[in-house]
């Protein structure tokens, strides 16, 4: 554990669910467990026990995992072993990226049940899966050339991963059910209301049940890593930054020792230290920028170095490019940078 880690409680130590099986956190409250191929290699699920309208007993989804074999071949596993003989009668997902969505399709047509997820969200999604987005493709490398990933070899491979989202999301459910801020849902014996967050995805929905003390967070309260906020070439001048910020900082007003539910790494205690472990991790990040910019105009992948100090892989360049781009276009955004577009074609920034 690192010294930040220390300040947080995990009730579960470093014990994590087995492939296909679940661990009991509250009466009715399961967590399990998915692979994923990239360096962050997991993503956490929540079976929540449920009671339809017509009174039937089951479960509620929240997230699916990516559309693989791997991950079909794992539910399975759940199902079989870890459902009590009970049906899936709802599918939840906090938002709309392929980790979280993914299966959603697979999922919901296996139960006849119906997608539970934000609109905005929902809207995204459609849009991805049938159209590259965000990080691959041939308006995302020339969105990244623009602020100074140039080299070719790089160029080439975001370049090429044009069914970058498609691949994990081939298909989204054609209907669903809108969740909105503060809306309250009953699941089985408790109420969870819905909590809106922004800058990592459109309209990211956490669930937070009081009964339990618990926050199922998704990505927007990560305990290891800070959440990825990231602009892209759809909306280019956009300021995600802030907003995330203003999302987890309203996420205080539930009590100091809340059990979060986070979709990576381990279900912990210390909401408020980790919100402000967060806050002042992005305040130090801001403070790199505007020394760096200080010294001499800087691009997004210049800055790299000063902002991610480990190496990276294209998988991470393409979001820590994101990431950087959101630092500047905060920072430009609220007067205390200036951008200037080169005769190369390259944004740069400077200290104004």
């Amino acid at each position: 554990m690192n010294l930040l880690e220390h300040q947080l409680d995990y009730p579960w130590a470093e014990r994590v669910p087995e492939p296909g099986r679940t661990i009991e956190l509250a009466p009715g409250v399961r967590w399990l467990r998915m692979g994923l191929p990239f360096a962050l290699d997991h993503i956490n699920l929540w079976l929540l026990r449920e009671r339809d309208e017509a009174g039937r007993e089951g479960w509620a989804i929240v997230d699916c995992g990516i559309t693989d074999d791997a991950t079909r071949a794992a539910w399975e596993q759940v199902f079989e072993h870890e459902l009590q003989g009970l049906p899936v009668l709802r599918v939840i997902v906090t938002h709309m990226h392929p980790d979280h969505i993914g299966l959603a399709h697979w999922l919901t047509e296996r139960w006849g049940v119906r997608l539970w997820i934000s609109a905005t969200d929902w809207n995204a999604a459609r849009m991805a899966s049938q159209a590259t987005t965000g990080f691959g493709g041939e308006t995302a490398a020339a969105f990244m050339a623009s602020h100074g990933l140039t080299d070719p070899a790089a160029v080439a491979k975001i370049r090429a991963r044009s069914n970058y989202y498609a691949s994990m999301v081939p298909q989204v459910p054609r209907q669903f059910c809108r969740l909105m801020d503060g809306d309250r849902l009953r699941i089985g014996a408790h109420e969870w209301r819905c909590i809106a967050g922004y800058g990592h995805a459109p309209e990211h929905i956490s669930l937070y049940s009081d009964s339990l003390g618990l926050l199922i967070s998704g990505d927007m309260v990560l305990p290891r890593i800070s959440t990825n906020v990231s602009v892209i070439d759809l909306e280019p001048e956009a300021n995600p930054l802030p907003l995330y910020l203003r999302s987890i900082d309203a996420l205080r007003a539930l009590p100091p020792e809340t059990l979060v539910l986070p979709s990576h790494g381990k279900p912990f205690r210390g909401l408020h230290a980790r919100i402000a472990q967060l806050d002042a991790h992005h305040e130090e990040r801001f403070a790199d920028v505007r020394a760096a910019c200080a010294r001499e105009p800087q691009t997004a992948a210049s800055l790299l170095p000063v902002l991610f100090r480990r190496a990276l892989d294209l998988h991470q360049t393409t979001f820590a490019m994101g990431e950087s781009i959101a630092h500047l276009n905060a920072l430009w955004l609220a007067g205390e940078l200036r951008r200037t577009l080169g005769d190369d074609g390259v944004i740069r920034f400077q200290t104004r």
